[in-house]
């Protein structure tokens, strides 16, 4: 079992950059790769990042080059440093865990979530 608890929403102009964490309790944090989606306002939830548990990374192609996924093992954290935000990135951001080493951008590929933060993005 994995409880997450996301952190580090907020309002933000864009252009600007904000960093969002994840911490995870329960064993084997190091073990499972690590992902973060969002969901606006009637939409659905979609993939942004994934970090395997080696350390590798994936991203959406619409984040990729501003923002950078990273984790912690000694901590249990994992990060989501968003960079040159626009307003189509405003939405409730959610940390996700998979169990295994093999990534996913499928939200069904996640088994654990955390209750999403919001990040609000103004023009």
């Amino acid at each position: 079992q994995v409880q997450l608890v996301e952190s580090g929403g907020g309002l933000v102009q864009a252009g600007g950059s904000l960093r969002l964490s994840c911490a995870a309790s329960g064993r084997a944090f190091s073990s499972y790769a690590m992902g973060w989606f969002r969901q606006a306002p009637g939409k659905e939830r979609r993939f942004v990042a994934v970090i395997r548990s080696g350390g590798s990374t994936y991203y959406a192609d619409s984040v990729k080059g501003r923002f950078t996924i990273s984790r912690d093992n000694a901590k249990n954290t994992v990060d989501l440093q968003m960079s040159s935000l626009k307003p189509e990135d405003a939405a409730v951001y959610y940390c996700a865990a998979r169990s295994g080493s093999y990534y996913s951008t499928a939200v069904t590929g996640y088994d654990y979530w955390g209750q999403g933060t919001q990040v609000t993005v103004s023009s």
